[in-house]
Formats: structure tokens, sequence, C-alpha cells
């Protein structure tokens, strides 16, 4: 099932790409944005055979402008950006620390494809349906599902989940060293309206048609007194939003292998100010409401940009200051997305002076070089 003239996959990372070696027979036909993070001057190294650009912070700065200020350093939340820049209808994002996994029968599992069918099938969030995804091969409607609701909504995520590492936060991370996730579960549900969840980016799809601007990994890392929420962040603010406007979201198949495991002295000092500030960031989302007149992703987000600036900078400055950047965020996706809008062009290791990428022309404008 290849959608490659449909689908990006974006990438964060900090280090060589090596790890695309085991992804090649899944990966290869589709296009790849590499967001790197830190230091720009950073030669970052990609396996040989795959089409992709690459953006440092030089070409993020170029590219935005003033308007860069919403796009996180130092953080895998600068993955956003490569959402902002792509031109499909399908995003994939991984982290470059996570594998292929195997079923239980031992076969390699094709995360891809398994999003990809996430995706293209609908999504059930107004009844709960007891053998989860209807959709699949081997399952349907159960006695009592209404039939009004069995056509069910267009599906805007699709949310995998990972053996072997678990997504933990630093105090469970610290009880818990040794704890690994070995359970395979064959299943896919869709999370009911008004319900939110923790989303993980490491292993994340999604229509970039029907959600992309509500995509924003939120302002983390250096700088900012948090981090390790970027995903979070994003998932509560698209949940809210697939909600108002009749989406669905799908959690479960596939799974990656997540090989490493984060440092929680690390994360608990990235962590700290969000444990205690989601106490009252989730709530606030649970009520959160939306006009009738937001009809769009992005007047969603503009609606929620303000509510998050006048509910919850009572709890921190920080959240005036990401209220802010909300709005930023939605004025450069509108700028890069407009209908004449030229395609960005980032660069291969340009702080190196590396060549531009297939995508062309820049500000300013710069020749084309095609990479294989």
């Amino acid at each position: 099932m290849a959608l490659a003239k449909e689908l990006d996959i974006v990438i964060p990372t900090i280090r060589n790409l090596d790890f695309l070696e085991m992804w090649r027979p899944f990966f290869q036909p589709y296009h790849l944005i590499i967001v790197q993070d830190g230091d720009p001057t950073k030669v970052v190294k990609v396996p040989e055979g795959f089409d992709y650009e690459l953006y440092n912070r030089n070409d993020i700065n170029r590219i935005l402008g003033p308007k860069a200020s919403c796009i996180s350093f130092k953080d895998s939340a600068c993955r956003c950006f490569g959402f902002m820049v792509s031109k499909k209808k399908y995003i994939f994002t991984i982290d470059d620390d996570c594998f292929v996994a195997k079923d239980p029968s031992g076969s390699d599992i094709n995360a891809l494809e398994q999003h990809i069918k996430n995706l293209l099938s609908p999504a059930t969030p107004y009844f709960w349906n007891t053998l989860y995804d209807p959709y699949r091969p081997g399952a349907d409607f159960v006695r009592g599902y209404p039939f009004s609701l069995r056509e069910g909504v267009p599906t805007a995520v699709s949310h995998g989940l990972w053996l072997n590492i678990p997504d933990y936060d630093a105090p469970t991370q610290l009880v818990k060293p040794a704890e690994r996730n070995t359970r395979f579960v064959d299943a896919v549900m869709t999370i009911p309206k008004g319900t939110l969840f923790p989303m993980c980016g490491m292993n994340l799809a999604f229509n970039r048609d029907l959600i992309g601007p509500a995509m924003y990994f939120g302002l983390m890392g250096d700088g900012q007194p948090i981090g390790r929420y970027d995903d979070m962040w994003a998932g509560w603010c698209v949940k809210v939003i697939a909600d108002h406007l009749g989406y669905g979201v799908k959690t479960g198949l596939p799974y990656i292998w997540h090989s490493k495991a984060s440092n929680p002295f690390t994360n608990l000092k990235k962590e700290y100010k969000g444990i205690f500030w989601q106490e009252e960031i989730i709530p606030f989302f649970q009520a959160v409401q939306l006009s009738k007149e937001a009809v769009t992703v992005e007047q969603c987000y503009l609606e929620l940009a303000e509510q998050v600036k006048d509910k919850l900078s009572a709890i921190d400055p920080y959240f005036t200051k990401l209220g802010e950047a909300m709005v930023t965020w939605i004025d450069a996706w509108g700028e890069l997305n407009h209908p004449n809008a030229k395609a960005p062009g980032g660069s291969l290791n340009s702080a190196s002076g590396g060549p531009p990428s297939v995508n062309g022309p820049a500000k300013p404008p710069v020749p084309p070089v095609k990479k294989p």
C-alpha cells in the first residue's frame, strides 16, 4: 500500500541517521523531511539512496524570519517545522531511536503500512465498539451498535505504540528502571469523543489536510521552563479540535521497537513543572469550548490560543508566551501553505557549504539540486 506521492516522513534528530538502514525496505519509496536540532554546524549524515531534504536552525530562521521564534530549539518539538513545510496529505513522524519491531510470529512490522490503514479507514468516536476497530478484516459492528453511526467519521490521527522501552515520565522511570513492554496487543481503537489522551510523537501519523495546523508541539527546550510535554500538548489541542470538527483519533497498532531509555534525572529536570501544571492543564482542556463559528482547524486553534492565554496564564507567565507562539505558528503555517507560496528550500548540511535540497528556491533564491 504505497502512497509515496501523498505522504512525507518527518524525523527530528541530532545525530547521523544510521537507524534508517533497518527501515529501508519500508521508507525508501517515501520522501523524508529531516529537522536537525541543536548545533546547525554539525553535519548530519543520511544513508545513501533516500530522497530527503534537511533543515537546520539556520534554515528555519531564514525561512520563517521573526516567526521562527515559535519553533522550539534543542528539543524534538522542532519536528513540527517539518509538518509545516510538507506539502503532502499525510505525515508519519518517528524518532531516531525507534526501530522495526516484530509481531508475535516473528515477522517485521511495517508500521507505516498500518498507519496508512488506520488513516484510510473511518473512526468511531461517538459510540464504543467492543470489537475495537470494526473496519478491520474479521471484525464488524457488534449487536446493538446504532446503524446511523456505522459510517463513521474521517480519521485525523493514528497513534502507534512501542515495544521494549515504555514511554514513561521521569518518576515512573525512576521506580521502574528495568520495566519493558513485551505485550503485543493486536488491536486498534478509536478514542471516544470528549476523552483526552497522552499523545507520543515517536510513532505517529496524521492527515495533514484534516488536522495539520493543530499539530504544533509548543515551546519547549532551550529557554523554556518545560520540556517533554511537546507531543502531549499537541495531542490535547488536536483532540479538542478533532472532537469539535467531527474527526476521529485512533490508537493501538502499529508497534515500533523503542531502543533507548532517556536519562530519568535529566527528564525530571525537564518535566518537573509540567508534572504539577498538568493537573490544571488537563481540566482546562476537558472544559474548553470552541464556538460554532470556528469551522476550520486554524479558526479553532486561534480560539484555543486565546483561551490558553486567558485561562492558563494564571498558572505561569509561560502560558501567555505559549499562547502567543500558537498564534505565530498559525500565521507561519498560513504563509508557507498559501496557494501562491514557494517551496521553502531546506538545505543539505548548509552550514558546511552543502547544496540546497530538491525543494528548490528559497529566500534568497538558490539553484535546486536533485537529491537521489
